[in-house]
């Protein structure tokens, strides 16, 4: 199996890249250490050249793993990590100071075992800092050669620009799905003004469109429990969009995920898939989406299984939507 590439902002890159966080954050129980590294090197196999990771992913096991499985294969892949949201003090928590993120940014040296991240986001943003000055702590990052490009996740098209005016972005990444399309609102033409890069995290959806949600019935510790559209009264209704697509991929003879992040893909040329998994057969079925061809007429038939109220619900709860800088539709759910 080959993968193949695309400029994406000034990285060339696999189509479908690889989201560590399912490996040990945020899905319940995490599966044993040898099987993620198992999944990793399958990955790298593959022609999967992007892997990214966070400090907040684990509470700080993430970035270890990739070192201990596939620090030996530096060279065959970018490495992105994350900051601002950050454990401090035993609790998760976001914090864009300048002093802050240069913290983070040293243990995660540290915990990735190298002296260098190729793609360093701004996690989240604190609305507490002017997003300058948080861009300006990893300015002074790059000078000092700590990493090479500066990326933005989950901001708003205002908040790109004015992170743009300190220094360019050399990636943008947010939820992205035939379920989220908030990028459309500005984000996706600013990215097609500026040059920058766009990657689309979970492009399935978190599952709902791989097939692998059934009910609101999940592990202690998922992170789909704490979102409404995920849990009842919203989840039956959302099914029944869910079952139409399903539907639409086996008359194609398409896996879901595949159509999923295949529609993703076609969207625009600068746009990557993000998707993360544990399973290694996952993993080579969302890599398939990137040789999968859509004609005109499925992916306006995709669109309309997913148009008006086809799902209801916030995608957030409210907590997490306070820490959301995106763009919302008129009459959009909010937690």
């Amino acid at each position: 199996m080959s993968i193949s590439q695309r400029q994406i902002g000034p990285f060339n890159l696999s189509a479908v890249v690889l989201g560590c966080m399912n490996l040990n954050h945020a899905y319940g129980v995490a599966p044993p250490e040898e099987e993620a590294g198992r999944l990793l090197n399958h990955a790298l196999d593959l022609g999967v050249n992007m892997l990214d990771t966070a400090a907040l992913y684990g509470f700080g096991k993430n970035e270890p793993l990739l070192a201990k499985y596939v620090g030996h294969r530096r060279d065959e892949f970018t490495l992105a990590s994350k900051c601002v949201l950050d454990v401090y003090d035993g609790e998760r928590g976001l914090n864009g100071h300048p002093d802050a993120i240069a913290g983070t940014l040293d243990r995660a040296l540290k915990r990735l075992d190298t002296n260098h991240i190729d793609l360093y986001y701004l996690h989240r943003l604190d609305k507490n800092v002017p997003v300058e000055e948080s861009v300006g702590a990893l300015v002074r990052a790059k000078e000092e050669g700590k990493i090479s490009h500066i990326g933005l996740s989950e901001m708003s098209a205002a908040t790109i620009r004015r992170a743009y005016s300190v220094h360019p972005i050399a990636m943008v990444q947010s939820e992205y799905s035939l379920c989220v399309r908030n990028p459309e609102i500005a984000v996706l033409e600013l990215c097609a003004e500026l040059d920058i890069g766009f990657l689309a995290f979970s492009p399935t959806v978190r599952g709902f469109l791989a097939d692998a949600v059934h009910d609101d019935s999940y592990e202690k510790g998922d992170i789909r429990s704490f979102m409404p559209r995920f849990i009842e009264p919203d989840l039956s209704h959302n099914l029944k969009a869910a079952a139409q697509f399903n539907r639409l991929a086996a008359d194609l003879g398409l896996p879901p995920a595949q159509l999923a992040i295949a529609w993703v893909l076609a969207r625009r040329p600068f746009i990557g898939a993000l998707p993360g998994t544990r399973s290694i057969a996952h993993l080579e079925e969302n890599i398939g989406a990137a040789s999968v061809t859509l004609s005109a007429e499925t992916i306006a038939a995709v669109e309309e299984i997913f148009s008006g109220d086809a799902i209801t619900g916030p995608r957030y709860s409210a907590a997490m939507q306070a820490q959301i800088d995106t763009e919302t539709f008129s009459g959009e759910e909010l937690a």
